[in-house]
Formats: C-alpha cells, sequence, structure tokens
C-alpha cells in the first residue's frame, strides 16, 4: 500500500491565509496588539464551522486582520511549508489575496516580501520549490482588481499568475476579463476559481473569457458533457479540494464526492486542501480521507500525484525529477 500522506506531489489550490491555525492567530495578535473577539484558542477553533462559503468567508477574513508586519506573512507561509514538506509536498503554488490586505492599509510590500522570504527559506531547508499566485476578490469591483495588477507589476519575478476566488455567486468570470486580458499580456499565467458554487457556465466563461491554465475546483463540471469533453480533450487541471467541498455543502458526503467520476472520464484531477486549517485536514489528509472514502486504488493515488506535478507551472526539468521520484515511490510500495 502507498502511504498517501508522504506520496510526493504538488499542492496547486492553498491559500496562505487559509492555513492560518488560531495558535498561530493568537501569538501575531499579541505580538501585534490586535484584540480579538475570541477569549481562547479553544473559543476561536469553535468558531470553524459554517454553513455556506460566506459564513466562511466571514471569520476567514475576520482571523486575517491580525497581519500587519513582514514577520506575520513569512510566519504564515514558513508555518504551511514546514507542514506540507512532512506531507509530501514538493511543490507549492500558494495563492495570496492582496486586496484583503492592502484594504487594511497593509502596504502590498509587506505581503509579498514577507511572503517571498519564507518560500526562499523552505526550499533551502526542505527542497520545496514554489510559486506565488495572486488571487482577484471576486466580490469587489473589476476596478479594484485592476489597481491590484497595476501594484503587482514590480513583482513580476515573484508572481507566475493571477487567479480569481471568494465569493463566486454573481460574480462571474466576465466581470473580470479586461483585467485577465492585461495579466496575460504583461507575462502573467492565468487560474481561476469556477464550478464550485457557480454553476458549468463558469468554468466555459473562465476556459474561453479568461483563457485559465487550471480550472481551481470545477466539481460542478461533470453537469455538463459538453464541458467535460472539452477538459479532457485539452487536458485542462482541476485543482479539486474534497474536504473543502464537503465543509462548505458543496458535495453532501465525502463518499459521493465526484473525483473518482473525475478521473474515470480522462480528466486531469488533482488533490489539494484549500483553506485547511478551517476545513479540517491539510493535503495529506485529504488524500487519505478520500482515498477511503472511494475506495481509490494505488494507481489512482499515483495518478492524482503526477496529474498534480503535470499541472504545476514548474520547468520540464523539475517536473520530470518529481516524476520520476513518484515512479520511484510507487515502484517501492508494489515490491514491500
Amino acid at each position: 500500500m502507498i502511504d498517501a500522506v508522504r506520496l510526493p506531489k504538488a499542492e496547486l489550490h492553498l491559500h496562505i491565509e487559509g492555513t492560518f491555525e488560531p495558535e498561530l492567530i493568537f501569538e501575531i495578535a499579541a505580538r501585534n496588539g490586535v484584540a480579538l473577539k475570541y477569549p481562547t484558542v479553544e473559543a476561536l477553533r469553535a468558531a470553524y464551522e459554517f454553513t455556506d462559503l460566506q459564513s466562511f468567508l466571514d471569520i476567514y477574513y475576520e482571523g486575517m486582520n491580525v497581519l500587519r508586519e513582514e514577520r506575520d506573512y513569512y510566519d504564515l507561509a514558513a508555518a504551511y511549508l514546514r507542514r506540507a514538506a512532512a506531507q509530501g509536498v514538493r511543490h507549492a503554488e500558494i495563492f495570496f489575496d492582496p486586496q484583503a490586505h492592502t484594504d487594511r492599509g497593509v502596504p502590498f510590500a509587506v505581503v509579498v516580501e514577507g511572503l517571498s522570504a519564507a518560500l526562499a527559506d523552505a526550499r533551502a531547508s526542505f527542497g520545496i520549490t514554489s510559486h506565488l499566485i495572486m488571487c482577484f476578490l471576486r466580490d469587489l469591483s473589476a476596478q479594484s482588481a485592476m489597481e491590484t495588477l497595476e501594484r503587482a507589476l514590480p513583482y513580476r519575478d515573484r508572481i507566475i499568475a493571477v487567479g480569481l476566488d471568494s465569493a463566486e455567486v454573481g460574480n462571474p468570470p466576465a466581470k473580470f476579463q479586461a483585467v485577465f486580458d492585461r495579466a496575460r499580456a504583461e507575462g502573467f499565467l492565468t487560474v481561476a476559481h469556477a464550478g464550485e458554487e457557480g454553476g458549468p457556465e463558469y468554468v466555459w466563461e473562465a476556459l474561453d473569457l479568461l483563457r485559465v491554465s487550471r480550472v481551481d475546483h470545477g466539481v460542478r463540471s461533470l453537469e455538463d458533457a459538453a464541458l467535460v469533453e472539452r477538459l479532457r480533450r485539452q487536458r485542462i487541471p482541476l485543482t479539486v479540494c474534497p474536504l473543502s467541498n464537503v465543509k462548505l455543502r458543496v458535495v453532501n458526503d465525502l463518499t459521493k464526492h465526484p473525483l473518482k467520476k473525475m478521473l474515470d472520464a480522462g480528466l486531469v484531477a488533482t488533490v489539494n486542501s484549500d483553506d485547511p486549517a478551517y476545513f479540517g485536514g491539510y493535503v495529506g489528509e485529504n488524500f487519505v480521507q478520500t482515498a477511503a472514502a472511494l475506495g481509490l486504488t494505488d494507481d489512482e493515488l499515483v495518478t492524482l500525484a503526477k496529474n498534480s506535478i503535470e499541472a504545476s507551472f514548474i520547468d520540464d526539468a523539475t517536473k520530470r525529477a518529481y516524476l520520476e521520484e513518484i515512479e520511484r515511490t510507487a515502484a517501492s510500495a508494489a515490491s514491500a
């Protein structure tokens, strides 16, 4: 049997603000003199219960309010990367939401410098390669997104792609077409959340209007046979987050998650943790619990791991090295 936790893999759908554990929130709040409305770590953790995406976002943004200085962003990313290294992550492509910080008065540079330093140190300490992906908050205006893109231009060497996240319903990809056109012209790759709360039409828009390289979530794509065929034919990756889908009631039960159907349909599905501090599991837990719930085979777990590497934005030589490591791991498990 393959150890799904330690199986080499990439994580491609991870919001760094969503890795904010209550203990670290309290530590940084105390350091920055920020008062929290929760009296203890336990009380804050108990509040990590949600009924839908919006109720999650409410507490998500409240928690990140304690982030003020470069050191805070460094500590946040470093804590995630330490945990990721222990769960087989060889490469991470990390989302961050600059508007959630700059709108509070935190300079863009503070966010990027703190995160970048943690990524560099993790590569030196753990050998994890990584990229930053800057996401626009889709419930804010397209003008705000364009202003954020302008702020990001001096950091094109630190940010590989732009994405689109936050409240999906009522904020279709089409709203941000001009921003994504500009981002591509400036050399950024593009990804977008679609087909989580919103239906398959959001995935079509992400592909046709935003011209994304990957679709984040995309679980509702299976509702549209023509879309499934296009995703299969063009090998457009889907960054699926099973425990997140269950926590936010996108899927009612993990045993009913469509991940296995995606694999059976020939889609390039990957497994990721989304906002693991809030959704009950990092990428290792997502692999283990989903495999148990859906009866995934070792071959299917290996396929998911390979998909994650192939769908990443790393160079071909590094991809080959990671894929070869997955092959060696699989061969060792098969002979054990």
